[in-house]
Parts: C-alpha cells; structure tokens; sequence
C-alpha cells in the first residue's frame, strides 16, 4: 500500500510540474525580450512591486530556503537571522544607494564603479562578481538537487543536470522582463510551500510546545549556537551583497521611475521576514522528530509525510525557486560579459549583442555542474559568496559617499587582495573564530585607505625635499 501511495504522489507531482512548466514557459514567451535592452533591463518598464517580489525571490532561494532549515536543524532557531538580516539590507538599499544606482543609469555595479575609478577597477569588479556568482550557482544546483532527489529517487547529477538545462532554457528565451514578471507566479508557489512544510512539520509535531520542552534551550536563544559574532557578520554580509549583487542592480536598473526605488525594495524586506521564521521552525521541527537525518534533508524530509497533493505543490514551489535564482543568477553573469568584455572589444550591433547575450546563458548554466558535489554545507558557500560581494560594496561606498579617499589603483589592487584574502581564509575554514565576511570587508578599506595616504603623502615629501 506504501508503494501504492509514493507512486501516486510521484504522478501527481510529475503531472504538476509540467503543467507548470508549461504555463511559465508560455509567459516566458510572452514577455521575452526583443532588444539588448529589454534583455538586461526590461526597457526600464517594470512596476515596483513586481521588481520588489523579484529581488525578495533572487535572494531567499533553495540555497535559502534549504540552507537555513539545514542551519537550524544543526544550531537552532538563530539560523533564521540569515533571512532576516537579508530584509535589514533592503532596507538600508533602499535609502543609502539605490537611487544614487538607479541615477547612474548603468545596468552593472562595475559600469557604475568605473564613473569613478575607470576600466581597471571596472574589469576587476566584473571578473569578482562573476566568480561570485557562479558559486551561487553551484549552491542554488546543491539545494534545488537535493529536494529533486527526495522527491523523484534521482542521483544528485541527474537532479543538478536538469535544473541547469531547464533554468538555461528559459533564460536564452527570456530575458530581464519575462523573469521579472514570471516571479510573481514563482513566489506565490515559494511561499505556499514554505507554508505547507511548515504546517505539517508542526501537525507531526503537535505543535512549538513539544519541540521547545525537548530541545537544547538554546536552539531558542537568539544566538543559538551560531553565536553573535556569526550573526553579526551575517548582517554585514547580506547588506553588502544587496548593495552590489548584479542581478539586485539589473533589477533597479528595471524600474519605470526613480521614486519606486524605494517602494520596491521595502516590498523585498517585508517579504522576508516571515518566511526568516517559518524557515527557522521547519529546521528546529525537522532536528525534534527526525534527530539521525542528515541536516540537508531538513526541508525536505517532510515531503515524504504529506498527502501526494501537497507534497507536489511543495516540490513545484521549490522549483519555481530553483527557476528564478538561476535565471536570475545567468542573466547578471551574461550583462557582466557583455556589457564590460564583449561590447567593448567587438563593438556589435544590437541584434548580435543580444544574440550573444542568449548564447552565453549555455556556458553560464553549466559551468557550476563542475563543482556542485564539493559543497559539504550550503549556507556558509551561500555566505561566503556574499562576503566576496561585500569587498565591491565597500568600494561603491567609497566611490559614492567618499570619492577623495580612493583612485584607481587602490581599489583594484583593493579588489583583488579581498578576493585572495577572503577566499584563502574561507578554504582554512576561518582561522581563530573569525569570519571571512570580515576579512572581506576591512581588506579593500584597508588597501584605499593605505593608497591614498601615500598618495597624499608623496606631493608632501616632494615639496620638503625641494
């Protein structure tokens, strides 16, 4: 009868899944771009809660969604501080550098860092956030992999095989407005699931009640055992990885008008507060009734307690999850390419650019495949990515907010020692206790702070001498 039962839910799932799959293809063919323009940023024509439910959705992922779930199952309710610390971001975006961004009029971070530090620092920032973004990557095709292979009994390959060939086929088809409008009906089914999980995980467990008296009190302490210097990085992290994510930036670029800058990103932060929690009891759940899984599986564990039905809404909203954070991922990678390398050495007409904006989705797709079965632990991959994109955050600041403390040279070389710095001590597993956000964030005030002094000082020691 077990039997019976797994087979049902598996043809029901697979049946709803399709038919989701065809509706989001058809709105991926209606909305797909026809210019270069309408590619990387939609003709600046979307409305604001559309970009706002965007961003919310490129940031709380299934590396998101699975990883923080993981974390708490491991250290406690603290881990939901991952996905709240990401609405704290949006908010301070909102007011400290969005509109200066939006007013640039650049759809790259890296275009609107060269206004002031010129193409070396614009090259360097491109190469980082590339790098960066692939090993977004590579955690979004681990997560979506996993909750693939509970569901349909697939090896982890095939799981992350698929993912990439349906995320790569809706990009080189798509474009930034068909993803900007197709999140809306991805994050309607992300939410639902999330729901749905967590509902069931407390109807197993009769309730907060019985998994509060059994646990460790301090999967309930607002540290857990996560620890505030964790926590606190974490912050820093997901603030800065707002400020200067390309696909957050290419969203911005989106907006019909100047003053939805605002208004969309506060949309972004009050989405993520509720599902910070959710996310944190299905964990905290998941460690109460199945204490011997491995912590990977804390999110979808449930599946496999859910009537068929539910089970397969659940399976499609983590898909749709999975749709949106590559897509998203791809087509800031591929702007990064073609607005900073290939434009300016081939010079192409529109049609070509936006061509070559379509091929490049394949390489992009699949180049992380390399790397998915090296990744023992998403949430801390999904963070280090964000310190790298903190070390370009401090130099946007300083290239906005304090322009004389900084030239050229000093942020690229800046640029780079963060990036070495940074991933040396996350491959060390973060000597001493501290975090590699923070490495990444003192390293490249350090080195501008370094330069321009000696640059300042030079001129000094000039006129002494003569």
């Amino acid at each position: 009868m077990e039997g019976a039962t797994q087979g049902v839910a598996l043809i029901v799932t697979i049946v709803l899944v399709i038919a989701y799959l065809g509706i989001t293809t058809w709105l991926t063919l209606r909305y797909r771009a026809r210019t270069s323009e309408d590619y990387m940023v939609a003709a600046r024509s979307v409305p604001a809660v559309v970009i706002g439910v965007l961003m919310m959705s490129e940031f709380i992922a299934p590396k998101s969604t699975v990883g923080v779930a993981q974390a708490a199952f491991e250290s406690g309710m603290a881990a939901s501080w991952a996905v709240a610390s990401v609405a704290i971001g949006f908010l301070l975006f909102g007011w400290v550098l969005a509109k200066k961004l939006y007013a640039s009029g650049e759809y790259t971070i890296s275009a609107a860092i060269a206004k002031k530090y010129g193409r070396s620092t614009q090259l360097t920032v491109s190469l980082i956030m590339i790098y960066a973004l692939l090993l977004v990557l590579v955690a979004q095709y681990v997560s979506g992999a996993a909750v693939l292979a509970s569901t349909f009994g697939l090896s982890l390959t095939t799981s992350s095989l698929l993912i990439a060939a349906i995320s790569v086929f809706y990009c080189m088809i798509g474009g930034q407005k068909s993803t900007a409008y197709v999140s809306l009906m991805h994050t309607l089914f992300k939410m639902l699931g999330v729901v749905i999980v967590l509902g069931v995980a407390l109807y197993m467990s009769g309730g907060v009640t019985p998994v509060v008296e059994k646990l460790p009190p301090v999967y309930f302490s607002w540290g857990g055992t996560i620890g505030p210097t964790t926590i606190i990085a974490w912050t820093i992290a997901s603030i800065g990885a707002i400020f200067s994510t390309q696909y957050i930036i290419q969203a911005i670029a989106s907006l019909e008008r100047p003053e939805d800058v605002r208004k969309a990103c506060n949309i972004s932060a009050l989405l993520c507060l509720p599902i910070s929690i959710a996310l944190g009891l299905i964990g905290v759940t998941a460690k109460y009734l199945f204490p011997g899984i491995r912590s990977l599986y804390a999110f979808p564990v449930f599946l496999s307690h859910m009537p068929p039905f539910l089970a397969a809404i659940v399976t499609v909203s983590i898909i749709a999850s999975i749709l949106v954070a590559v897509g998203s991922a791809v087509l800031a990678i591929s702007a990064l390419i073609v607005r900073d390398f290939y434009v300016p050495w081939r010079k192409p007409g529109v049609e070509t650019e936006l061509r070559m904006a379509r091929l490049l989705a394949l390489p992009i797709g699949f180049l992380p495949l390399l790397l998915v079965f090296f990744v023992p632990e998403i949430l801390h991959l999904s963070f280090f990515t964000r310190a790298l994109r903190l070390s370009i955050s401090v130099v946007a600041i300083f290239a906005f907010y304090f322009p004389r403390f900084g030239s050229n040279l000093g942020a690229t070389v800046g640029l780079i020692g963060a990036t070495v710095t940074t991933t040396a001590w996350y491959m060390m597993g973060d000597p001493f206790g501290i975090d590699d956000i923070y490495i990444a964030l003192i390293t490249p005030a350090i080195v501008m702070l370094i330069e321009w002094l000696v640059w300042r000082s030079a001129p000094k020691r000039q006129a002494v001498q003569s």
